[in-house]
């Protein structure tokens, strides 16, 4: 057993037996490489990447290749989920090195004093293949490179510090400032990259990108005179076309990582909680706006895979779960003709593998099917009946097979998601108790991660640990937000605000924007500021978003003003590249056009009446139900009083109204043009 073993991360146990002297990042490994003086290997994955598995099983596990490591390098392993700052940093460094993004194993070679790149690259094999260099032979390259090379490595290593301090949105001084035209500039150019047949962005592979979709909800207003009918169509043709093809579970809920294919038929296997989670959202989001069944359907399976495969006893969520089992990627999932024979009566059979596709040719590897909704027999879901019975039928009999693994840490950022996701989900699919298991997650975070003063980003086996980042805290406070809309907790109140003033504490630039590292964090060679979105949403997007809500909802000029300061330190990123900060665009309308508050003050026993009389209002308005036996609300919230009864505020940005004393005096209200 190596170093690995005293670790808590189900990806660095995967590797704790390995014949490499593997060792975490932490003080004792860097020294070793200083006082050795031997080059660092870092290798970066997670315990749900099928490359990563593959690259173990032939190198990590091999006698011969673990010699050449261990006598060459000190051989650092790293899960990704646990130090995004480290993975953040060299992944940059990956693609400044090869002009292409990087990925997952993440192979990078590091000088002992300094850790500045060497050389970079992803899965290598184990001989040369895939038009890519042996394993080993990388290995004694860059050893030799090193010790013959280092003023030149030095060199190039300072020319890429200096690049990464270009990289992040500075403040600038504009001629004028951001606008609506760069938002109208990323709906364009999204629309550009709109795939009219499948639906998605751009092709192979395809990945879901539910901010973007999360976007163009919002510019497809929640009224006729704000239709945006290409936004809709963007957003609705995608949603329907990964609903109905393999990037969804038909059986068990959920949705895969991405596409192998631009028709989302084949996908990447793994199961992440940061996917489903913002996914959730956007198909609850989408049923609110159109009322389309087939969107409320899909998150409600999607909310109960959470809830049932997903869920820790003590109430968070799980960070993933494996694309591979028994060593296959995918052979959980897919289906022969034969087994639906075993598992299903004749009829249904016949049925079911008319919908999901087996009377078609076999569409995975070894002549197997990946369930998807055959294209074109929409006239059998005319029978949903039959259909849930095939698949509560076929969901048992699969649950019998070898499991993928399951990376059972807790993420403070991911569950921050679910958190909000799961509110939103309880809202519009009038489902409370979603909202239960929200409120079970919040609770847990609030007892197990944070300690009065500062958060934890990672949970397992009764350890907290890692001093938290950006994502953590904004998202976790984001998630707080929704589900105070959804079911007010006071204390839910105080922990956003807690985990607020933290942020803006310890990650703020004093140029405007977030860092994604505390002040106090370790000292990498690199310190992101990260405003562009990726596989989860804009760390400074979500903080923006969260200080103009909680800004407005208590009254904090802080807040607004620190949200401002971000979108003007992001503007020249912005301006270049609209549709790739759609995040951070979602924050600039509440700069530009402040967002509606309904704030109600009633007894517990008549919120429910006041929330039928909003039901069906706009996405972008923030609707707050707050019981008259709440006390010591903060700034603005005490002023919003029920002296006799109950009472509504409408408030537009600064501006409330005077108290509403009947639900359809506020419906009425709501209803009136602006």
């Amino acid at each position: 057993m190596n170093r690995l073993s005293y670790e808590t991360s189900p990806y660095l146990l995967q590797h704790a037996d390995n014949p490499v002297h593997w060792h975490p990042w932490d003080d004792r490994a860097l020294a070793l490489a200083r006082d050795e003086d031997k080059p660092i290997l870092l290798s970066v994955g997670y315990s749900a990447c099928h490359w990563c598995h593959v690259m173990a099983h032939e190198s990590f596990e091999d006698e011969a290749t673990a010699a050449i490591m261990n006598e060459l390098f000190v051989n650092i392993k790293v899960d990704r989920e646990e130090r995004p700052d480290l993975d953040r940093i060299y992944q940059i460094a990956h693609q400044m090195f090869t002009g292409r993004a990087g990925g997952w194993p993440l192979t990078v070679f590091l000088t002992p004093r300094e850790h500045l790149p060497i050389f970079a690259g992803t899965y290598f094999p184990k001989s040369s293949n895939y038009g890519m260099p042996a394993f080993n032979d990388v290995l004694t390259r860059v050893e030799s490179y090193y010790r013959a090379h280092l003023p030149d490595i030095q060199s190039a290593g300072q020319t890429l510090l200096k690049t990464f301090a270009k990289l992040e949105g500075d403040a600038v001084e504009a001629d004028q400032a951001l606008g609506h035209a760069v938002i109208e500039a990323a709906r364009q150019r999204l629309a550009d990259s709109f795939d009219n047949q499948h639906g998605g962005f751009g092709g192979a592979p395809k990945f879901p990108q539910p901010s973007n979709l999360d976007f163009l909800l919002g510019c497809d207003g929640a009224t006729q005179a704000t239709e945006d009918t290409g936004a809709r169509q963007i957003v609705v043709q995608s949603l329907r076309q990964m609903a109905d093809r393999g990037l969804y579970d038909h059986l068990g809920g959920g949705f895969f990582r991405y596409s192998v294919d631009e028709r989302w038929e084949i996908p990447h296997f793994e199961k992440m909680l940061y996917d489903n989670a913002a996914l959730l959202a956007t198909y609850s989001r989408a049923f609110a706006r159109y009322g389309t069944v087939l969107f409320a359907s899909v998150a409600s399976a999607t909310a109960d895979w959470l809830l049932r495969d997903m869920q820790h006893d003590e109430g968070a969520f799980f960070a993933t779960l494996d694309a591979d089992s028994e060593g296959k990627e995918g052979k959980f999932y897919v289906w022969q003709p034969e087994q639906f024979d075993a598992v299903l009566e004749p009829d249904e059979s016949a049925f079911a593998k008319r919908y999901f596709g087996l009377e078609r040719a076999a569409n995975f590897e070894s002549e197997a099917w990946h369930l998807q909704r055959a294209p074109g027999d929409a006239d059998l879901a005319d029978d949903p009946e039959v259909l849930q019975t095939c698949r509560d039928k076929l969901l048992a009999a699969r649950n019998q097979r070898v499991w993928p693994g399951r990376d059972d840490k807790l993420l403070a950022a991911w569950n921050g998601m679910a958190i909000g996701a799961l509110a939103q989900a309880a809202r519009h699919l009038g489902r409370p108790e979603l909202a239960s298991a929200a409120r079970r997650a919040a609770q847990f975070m609030r007892a197990k991660l944070w300690d009065g003063k500062r958060l934890k980003a990672t949970y397992k086996d009764g350890r907290a640990r890692f001093a938290a980042y950006l994502d953590d805290y904004a998202f976790l406070a984001q998630g707080l937000l929704e589900l105070l809309q959804t079911d007010w907790r006071s204390a839910d109140l105080e922990f956003a605000i807690e985990l607020t003033e933290a942020l803006l504490a310890h990650f703020s630039d004093p140029r405007g924007g977030f860092f994604f590292t505390a002040d106090d964090h370790e000292r990498l060679i690199h310190r992101p500021k990260p405003l562009g979105d990726e596989a989860i949403p804009s760390g400074n997007g979500v903080a923006a978003l969260l200080l103009f809500e909680l800004g407005h909802l208590i009254g904090e000029p802080r807040y607004l003003d620190a949200a401002s300061a971000t979108l003007h330190a992001a503007q020249s990123s912005i301006e270049r590249y609209p549709e790739a900060h759609t995040t951070l665009l979602r924050a600039l309308r509440y700069q530009l056009e402040p967002p509606e508050l309904v704030i109600v003050r009633a007894p517990a026993e008549q919120l429910r009446d006041w929330r039928d009389a909003l039901a069906g209002q706009s996405l972008e308005r923030l609707c707050f139900l707050i019981p008259d036996a709440a006390t010591q609300l903060p700034g603005a919230l005490a002023e919003r009083r029920s002296e006799t009864g109950a009472a509504a505020y409408l408030c537009r940005g600064t501006a409330c109204s005077a108290p509403i004393h009947a639900a359809a005096e506020l419906k009425a209200e709501l209803r009136a043009p602006t």
